[in-house]
């Protein structure tokens, strides 16, 4: 009779080391899921924050030769990335383009 005692209870032991080795399992998941978000958002930040804080561009003295002058093409470069990042937008990428050129 001892035997059918032991086997409700090494049922239950076998029930219960499962339920825990998947909660842990689960907890492992969850945690790798939210580093995974943490340094998503980290990383959409730092493409966010620059664009932000760039100085607006300075409007260059004209060219001796009235042409365009290497800092002057660094600046369009500049307007057109945060052009394209959605930091300006369509209008305000005209005005500054047309200042920095002088038109």
């Amino acid at each position: 009779m001892p035997l059918m005692r032991r086997r409700p209870l090494l049922r239950a032991a076998a029930v219960g080391g499962g339920a825990y080795y998947a909660g842990k399992k689960r907890q492992e998941s969850q945690y790798r899921e939210m580093s995974q978000e943490q340094r998503l958002s980290d990383v959409e930040m730092q493409q966010q924050a620059p664009p932000a804080a760039a100085p607006a561009p300075q409007p260059a003295a004209a060219a001796p030769s009235g042409g365009v002058t290497q800092d002057m093409i660094d600046q369009l470069k500049q307007l057109g990335q945060l052009h394209e990042q959605g930091v300006l937008t369509d209008e305000e990428f005209a005005q500054q383009k047309a200042k920095l050129l002088g038109n």
